[in-house]
Parts: structure tokens; C-alpha cells; sequence
């Protein structure tokens, strides 16, 4: 099997992303966005996911973190689509079931080429700490978008915002 790592690098008027990825890594993190809350859930992502990654976000934060939670995902579904390759030796489905305390998340993941989100969770309030929960969903979307792949993210129970996130 080939390595599976990518770079990809995103400039806007709005950011300027950075991110690396080795699927086959051993769970390094340094990830830097400029949003805890967005760091927090990237540090999860990697370490339970065993990957590499590096991620180094500048963005206009001074109006909001939407940009930069958005181009955050574009660019690691790039750099996954692009570590996958031509897909080979990979298996194209999976799932999880994943209890944070009181919370449950059920995922599941086709690498099909196509991509299609959908997302059945609810948040109790509008921020976590000073992250808008709204960008959860923009988060995924873009990932999904631009790793083509089907995300179906369910949530059918949880009473923290913050465990519900995690979860997921």
C-alpha cells in the first residue's frame, strides 16, 4: 500500500488554511485554528482516528469563526480524498456508535465519490463556550462535500451540547 498522506493549502480573501494529513499515522495532533472550540474537536479527530494531523488556520475571526470552520472542512476533505487516492485497499463503508457520557452519535461513512450529509442532532443552546453549534453541521458539510463522501450523523439522545459534539 502507498503512503496516504496529503497537503492541501486553501487562500481566500477570508482565510488561509494549511492542512496535513498521514491516514496511517500514529495520532500526532498540532492543530492551530484559532477557535478552541474547532481545535478541541480536531485533536479528538485525529488521535481516535490514529492519523497525523497538522492543521494551521488564519482566518477572520474578528467577524466570526464560519469561514474558517467552513474551509477548515474543505480542506481536510480534500487532503482525505486525496491521501485515498484511487480508494484501493480500503474498505468503503464504516460506522460507529460512539457514548460521551450521556450522549450517543451513531456515524456512518460511504467513500463513494458522492456526497451527500445528513444531519439528525439537535443542540440544546446556540454556542458551545463561544463556538456557534450551527457550524457542526456547516463543519461536516464541507468535509463530506470535498472528501466525496455520504455522512449520516444521528444523535437520537444527550443532554450536553458539548458530549453531543464530541460524540459526533
Amino acid at each position: 500500500m502507498r503512503n496516504r498522506i496529503a497537503s492541501v493549502r486553501r487562500d481566500t480573501k477570508e482565510t488561509r488554511i494549511e492542512v496535513s494529513i498521514d491516514l496511517d499515522g500514529n495520532g500526532s495532533v498540532d492543530v492551530r485554528t484559532g477557535v478552541g472550540f474547532l481545535d478541541h474537536m480536531l485533536d479528538h479527530l485525529g488521535k481516535h482516528a490514529i492519523m497525523d494531523l497538522t492543521v494551521a488556520a488564519e482566518g477572520d475571526l474578528h467577524i466570526d469563526a464560519h469561514h474558517t470552520v467552513e474551509d477548515v472542512g474543505i480542506c481536510l476533505g480534500k487532503a482525505i480524498a486525496q491521501a485515498l487516492g484511487d480508494k484501493a485497499g480500503i474498505r468503503r463503508y464504516g460506522s460507529a456508535s460512539v457514548p460521551m457520557d450521556e450522549a450517543l452519535a451513531n456515524v456512518a461513512v460511504d467513500l463513494s465519490g458522492r456526497a451527500v450529509t445528513v444531519f439528525n442532532a439537535s443542540f440544546a443552546g446556540a454556542k458551545i463556550g463561544a463556538f456557534d453549534t450551527q457550524l457542526i453541521v456547516e463543519f461536516l458539510r464541507a468535509l463530506a462535500g470535498h472528501a466525496g463522501m455520504n455522512l449520516h450523523v444521528n444523535v437520537p439522545y444527550g443532554a450536553n451540547d458539548h458530549h453531543k459534539a464530541e460524540a459526533i
